[in-house]
């Protein structure tokens, strides 16, 4: 499984936004310059973030970004969910039944080995991901963002 480069960039950012002071707005600019980002990349990420409600953008001139919810109630997943989607990873396409091994039809009522233990890992991977809040990332960092700097 490979997650998007995406991903990175977005619990970063709002991890970087948990840390700071309540209703403090950063502009997107400064949350690429920040962390050394392309911009216009990094507002298409931005932009899934705000529509799955995990960031909230501000208009006008003073606008950027802030949480759109406390960061104890957004996962990591919730994360990678706004921005690489939330398909299955693993998708079954039952070559069971092609080739000169065929199976037939009856013989695939149930799942193959492989898509269930593909499944089960899938799950696992989705379950540990929810119990990571942002808000446990940002309290373990180690270097303190403060409210006057700029992110």
């Amino acid at each position: 499984m490979k997650l998007s480069q995406g991903v990175e960039w977005g619990l970063h950012c709002v991890v970087l936004l948990a840390r700071m002071p309540a209703e403090t707005v950063v502009r997107r600019t400064d949350l690429a310059d920040y962390h050394g980002l392309a911009e216009p990349t990094l507002a298409k990420h931005l932009h899934s973030l705000t529509r799955a409600g995990l960031l909230h953008a501000v208009p006008g001139p003073k606008g950027g970004y802030r949480l759109g919810r406390p960061a104890a109630d957004i996962s990591v997943l919730d994360v990678v969910e706004a921005i690489d989607g939330t398909s299955r990873m693993f998708v079954c396409t039952e070559i069971r039944q092609r080739g000169t091994g065929a199976l037939s039809p009856e013989q695939c009522g149930r799942p193959c080995l492989i898509n269930a233990a593909m499944g089960d890992a899938e799950r696992a991977w989705r379950d540990s991901l929810r119990t990571v809040t942002i808000a446990g990332l940002a309290a373990r960092i180690p270097t303190p963002v403060t409210g006057g700097e700029t992110a």
